[in-house]
């Protein structure tokens, strides 16, 4: 019989809640017309009602904010929806130039580089060596052509949680549309939009233990955004076609199972893997800031091996993890979030993450750092890196 994966790999995704999967069912099989049936007939009108149904929960999750919540295919439609929607709405009165950081999710940065090659000039924000956008240099990059910033709640290799009230406050106080990305830290961290002056947020199911193909981005009541697919009027007019139901009663569903004891269990285990390591494995960094992080994530580099290698022996092992190799990436790049934080290549290509999830235990941590002292102690003996000076800002565990 096969061994079943011990899976550590839950900000990529997560695996599916069967309670969420049991709350899709009817909308495949007894409610299935679409919701825009709903002058039609009875079918259509509770398809519309289980639609909104869902939008009142998750914004209700993000403390009832004034504002609209579009259901998209994810995370990466959202931030391309919220940053491009903004601009082209926005380009031909305002300005042409937009503001991220430095290590934002490809969605944000990519997005951004696109706008780049259409003449938009983009200011990269640098981070410091836990992965903190500075607020006085936000501020400062701001000038009267800024249309849009865009910072993430929290890093999706490292953790990081930004100063999301103070960077949303620098944003509204020079009249300048603020995105955040918070695929990462929605359901793990609270997040009252009542209380911040975000413009637009991205979040997502698949991290979560929800569904695959389904996200949605919050829009505050008078942000301008451009339709973003042609069609019908769905979603406020904003994103034609036929919604996708059963994603959205499903990623409503999502945020109804997570609790605070979860997210509370889940940091713990994520601080007992960090201290094992620490114990067991010698030459290793923690990357991101030790504090202000995320519940469920821990980026460690183990020096003098690749992280490739780690893997793809965790693997054989039965584990499942990522990690910031170039060789995990077609662009055969280093992870630029690592080399943002001030390390060097070494650093990047040493680097594994281990996310957490609810179906994680403890045993499932003891045994993947026995694993990693085996594999690490072998790597190193065979590695050509061995006793390669390390570099100026790292963090020891």
């Amino acid at each position: 019989m096969e061994r079943e994966t011990i899976y550590f790999d839950n900000a990529a995704s997560s695996r599916m809640d069967e309670r969420v999967l049991e709350s899709m069912k009817p909308y495949f099989f007894d409610v299935y017309a679409v919701a825009t049936s709903e002058f039609g007939y009875s079918l259509g009108i509770e398809a519309r009602e289980a639609l909104d149904g869902a939008r009142t929960k998750i914004l209700s999750a993000l403390g009832n904010p004034e504002g609209k919540l579009i259901f998209t295919s994810g995370n990466t439609e959202s931030s391309n929806i919220a940053i491009k929607g903004v601009v082209k709405k926005l380009s031909g009165t305002k300005g042409k130039h937009i503001i991220v950081s430095g290590i934002e999710d490809f969605p944000v940065l990519n997005s951004a580089r696109s706008l780049e090659r259409e003449g938009f000039k983009v200011t990269y924000l640098n981070v410091d060596k836990y992965g903190l956008v500075d607020p006085d240099e936000l501020n400062d990059s701001i000038n009267e052509e800024t249309i849009l910033v865009s910072i993430q709640h929290a890093n999706q290799e490292i953790g990081t949680i930004q100063d999301i009230k103070t960077i949303a406050g620098i944003c509204n106080k020079n009249n300048v549309i603020f995105h955040s990305d918070a695929t990462h830290s929605f359901g793990r961290v609270p997040i009252d939009l009542s209380t911040l002056d975000i413009d637009l947020l991205t979040v997502s199911a698949h991290t979560i233990h929800g569904p695959k193909g389904i996200g949605a981005l919050y829009v505050k009541e008078g942000v301008p955004v451009a339709k973003w697919i042609d069609g019908g009027f769905q979603e406020f007019d904003l994103r034609a076609g036929v919604e996708n139901i059963p994603g959205a009663i499903g990623f409503a569903k999502t945020i109804e199972l997570i609790t605070e004891e979860e997210n509370k269990r889940i940091k713990n285990l994520r601080d007992y893997l960090i201290e094992k390591i620490q114990k067991e494995i010698p030459d290793t960094v923690l990357n991101g800031h030790p504090e202000k992080r995320i519940p469920n994530n821990a980026n460690i580099t183990f020096h003098f091996v690749e992280g490739e290698s780690i893997t793809l022996h965790l693997d054989m092992k039965g584990f499942a993890v990522s990690t910031g190799s170039a060789c995990f990436s077609k662009s055969l790049e280093a992870s630029h979030v690592i080399l943002g934080i001030g390390g060097d290549h070494e650093r990047a290509h040493g680097s594994v993450r281990f996310t957490f999830g609810r179906f994680n235990k403890k045993e499932d941590v003891d045994q993947i750092v026995d694993a990693l002292a085996d594999v690490v102690g072998k790597l190193r003996k065979i590695s050509p890196l061995k006793g390669k000076k390390r570099g100026k800002n790292e963090i020891s565990l």
